[in-house]
């Protein structure tokens, strides 16, 4: 078994944290699967009232690890031409149901947030209930440049039109103190004092009724449910796919092929020289 996402249990708080440090928690082909597991475990344990989500290490999660993708196609996230949608979206929308069991959980799930929670990281941060992010740490979907489409489709619902086009037609990266005021996290929280403030209020949390915690979470979520969160997540899943196989998507992946992961991504990622 993989012990690539780990779970435990202190008292009424349940800890799921991703732990692939040396790849600053980089999503594998399990990891999906394994978070949907272990929130199933605690949303079965009677004594579980909150769960925590964290990442060991430097980061929270850096997004896919795309070396799963760098190989010649047919590979992981792009298929030989002609690609077929209806294969990819099955793919990715499981994908996406194994991060939204989070969203769906009877009991709350708070996630903090050091390093970077970028790409896929991203969608696994957003479908947890409450966001405190270290005052260094940043969030973003730097895969909007080119490879990718947030599945969750979280970013309008949780910050609105103007700042989720802000954020994802540059694939520019969001510091703490900037979400925090914008309302995509909780709380930007000092230095070294994330695992403290997220015990607290996790603590803190877990002496109200299991029954309250769940029915005041079904009541909230439920306005974003009536709002299309769903329908949203389908047309992202679906587009996600196509993402990955437009020209730029396929010659992406053929230079990750060529160069590497890490240059491709560099290659993407750099800023733009001289004038438009």
């Amino acid at each position: 078994m993989s012990d690539r996402v780990l779970f435990r249990k202190v008292g009424r708080l349940a800890y799921i944290t991703l732990n692939y440090p040396s790849k600053l928690n980089a999503i594998g082909m399990d990891t999906p699967y394994l978070l949907k597991k272990f929130v199933k475990q605690a949303n079965n344990d009677d004594d579980v009232h909150v769960i925590v989500l964290t990442g060991n290490g430097s980061s929270f999660c850096s997004g896919y690890d795309l070396s799963m993708a760098s190989t010649p196609r047919p590979t992981a996230g792009s298929q030989s031409m002609p690609w077929d949608p209806t294969i990819d979206f099955k793919w990715m929308y499981e994908l996406t149901e194994c991060y939204m069991s989070i969203w769906k959980s009877m009991k709350p799930v708070i996630c903090g947030i050091q390093g970077y929670a970028i790409g896929g990281g991203s969608d696994i941060a957003l479908c947890c209930d409450i966001i405190l992010m270290e005052e260094d740490a940043k969030i973003g979907y730097p895969p909007v440049k080119v490879w990718g489409c947030p599945t969750t489709a979280f970013w309008t619902y949780r910050v609105g039109l103007t700042w989720a086009k802000r954020i994802l037609l540059t694939g520019d990266l969001v510091d703490a103190s900037t979400a925090e005021r914008i309302n995509l996290v909780t709380k930007c929280v000092k230095k070294g004092m994330l695992k403290d403030e997220v015990d607290a209020l996790a603590t803190k949390m877990a002496r109200i009724p299991q029954n309250q915690l769940a029915i005041q979470k079904m009541v909230v979520n439920e306005v974003y449910n009536q709002m299309g969160l769903g329908t949203t997540q389908r047309l992202a899943t679906l587009m996600d796919g196509i993402t990955r196989h437009t020209p730029e998507g396929v010659a992406f992946q053929e230079r990750m092929v060529e160069v590497g992961v890490r240059n491709a991504v560099r290659e993407r990622d750099a800023e733009p020289k001289g004038k438009l």
